[in-house]
């Protein structure tokens, strides 16, 4: 494939069919589920959330106000800090503790103090319950994406709500919150160790100090790298959703574990629909069973210790691998990267965005050849966007590269493919068109108006076309029909959300 060096990084898009242990569900009549009732219940439900924030909001500053009259500014600034971020443009997952229970006041607390943590306790208590059994409302309205947002605002007041964490995967284990797979760990005696992986308590003090257990004696570090240098040969790191072959290091390749897993769990909660059927999304928020994930297949990656070593080891199957900062391969289920300068986190987000779509599910021969391979590109492009602020993961925003590339393809050079022609490319077409660069910054600019636009109006139908398009169930009209809007009619929204976004970034 000959791409323009203004083209996104990714090397190659294999489609080929497949069966995953989990996540196998009947996806006929997704039309209908998001026909023009689900949206308007969709609305009302929006609604009622934004009455529901605004509600919370007001009493929130409400006490913050009473903090100040009280002189407690310290606990009037926590107080507002409960409201978490407000930006509509970005997709916020908490990075949730795991410690069990929130922190104490200190011994000697005044009674303004104790008055003012009973108070934003109670708060934030309403708020989560509240907050879940809209949440509840909106998965049985076939609103999987709003309901986990609602579910994820609930879990920020509230981290201990037991319903919640269950629902986010979580149990308590030695009064803290931790995965299945966690809990599994830690009672067979290993711990997580951020330089090293998972390895046995009893060998983190060695491993610290320089040495290393192969094949049943200790070695040091210095032998240990010698005898991994070979890719063939290299360190296996493992971790729930994932197994790493790298012969570059032990630190780097539990370093992208971390990055790899943080990228999974964003994205089984945004597109939560994709993975389960409606009665499994259902069961979950109801919390009819306590192990209500499914034991998860592990994403194939393969991290070099740089450039040459990873052209050296793919060009044989890959002739133009020079081009490429990282691919996945779906035809060997193994997603590849190098450890380089040239290699960064937005190139390792977009590939392993490929790998869990076609891997989470049953996917067709055909997907996004004949028509709509626009989203496919569109949404790896959006989950490059990760990355942590103020104790959240995020996604999005009107400042991110893609997104001010996108504004000003349209707002600047006026380019824009009609949301009826764009969605009637297929895969081939959209590679050879000589705008290829400009197609995608228009690819990534509508994923994040299907996102975003109007508090997240269309994130449900979004979810459904994706599935839809992986399954080989759509076609050029399917879009409008999810959304229940004209292809005229969301072009309109799409101009007009890009330019509020340029506001807001000015803002």
């Amino acid at each position: 494939m000959d791409l323009p060096p203004s083209a996104p990084r990714f090397m190659s898009f294999i489609p080929h069919i497949r069966q995953s242990a989990i996540c196998i569900f009947f996806t006929a009549g997704l039309a209908v589920l998001f026909g023009s009732n689900s949206v308007a219940r969709g609305d009302e439900l929006l609604r009622a959330a934004e009455t529901l924030q605004a509600k919370y909001a007001a009493d929130i500053k409400q006490l913050a106000a009473w903090c100040e009259e009280k002189g407690l500014k310290e606990q009037a600034r926590q107080t507002l800090a409960a409201l978490g971020p407000q930006n509509p443009l970005k997709f916020y997952v908490p990075i949730l503790p795991v410690d069990v229970a929130p922190a104490k006041l200190p011994d000697g607390a005044s009674p303004e103090m104790i008055q003012w943590d009973n108070r934003l306790k109670g708060l934030q208590r309403e708020q989560a319950n509240a907050l879940y059994d809209l949440a509840r409302r909106a998965v049985r309205s076939q609103h999987a994406a709003l309901a986990l947002q609602l579910a994820l605002e609930a879990v920020v007041a509230n981290p201990d709500n037991e319903p919640l964490r269950r629902l986010l995967g979580y149990q308590k284990y030695q009064n803290q919150w931790r995965t299945l797979f966690e809990v599994q760990k830690l009672r067979a005696g290993m711990v997580w160790h951020d330089k090293f992986g998972w390895l046995p308590q009893a060998h983190v003090r060695r491993y610290e100090d320089g040495q290393r257990y192969y094949e049943g004696k200790w070695i040091s570090s210095e032998e240990d790298a010698k005898l991994h240098s070979d890719i063939r040969s290299g360190w296996d790191i493992e971790t729930e959703h994932y197994s790493i072959r790298t012969n570059h290091s032990l630190q780097a390749g539990a370093a992208l574990a971390v990055k790899l897993e943080s990228l999974y769990r964003l994205w089984q909660q945004m597109f939560i629909r994709y993975c389960y059927s409606e009665t499994d999304v259902i069961s979950l928020f109801d919390g009819r069973s306590r192990n209500q994930h499914p034991a998860a297949i592990r994403h194939q990656v393969v991290y070099f210790r740089d450039r040459e070593d990873y052209n050296r080891s793919l060009r044989a199957a890959l002739p133009n691998i020079e081009i490429s900062v990282g691919t996945y391969l779906d035809s060997m289920r193994i997603a590849y990267f190098f450890a380089d300068k040239q290699s960064d986190d937005r190139t390792i987000y977009h590939e392993a965005t490929h790998q869990l779509f076609h891997e989470s599910r049953e996917v067709a021969s055909t997907v996004g050849r004949r028509w709509n391979f626009w989203i496919i590109e569109g949404i790896a492009m959006y989950m490059e966007s990760l990355r942590k602020e103020n104790g959240y993961y995020v996604l999005g925003g009107a400042d991110d590269e893609r997104m001010l590339a996108a504004r000003y393809r349209l707002l600047n050079d006026h380019f824009h493919v009609p949301l009826e022609q764009l969605s009637d490319i297929g895969m081939e077409k959209f590679q050879k068109d000589p705008k290829i660069a400009t197609l995608y910054s228009q690819s990534a600019g509508l994923m994040h108006f299907l996102v975003h636009y109007d508090h997240g109006r269309y994130r449900d139908a979004l979810v459904a076309y994706i599935t839809t398009v992986y399954t080989g169930q759509d076609g050029p009209e399917t879009l409008s029909q999810l959304t229940g809007a004209t292809y005229s009619d969301l072009d309109k929204q799409y101009h007009q959300f890009m330019e509020q976004a340029g506001l807001n970034s000015r803002q």
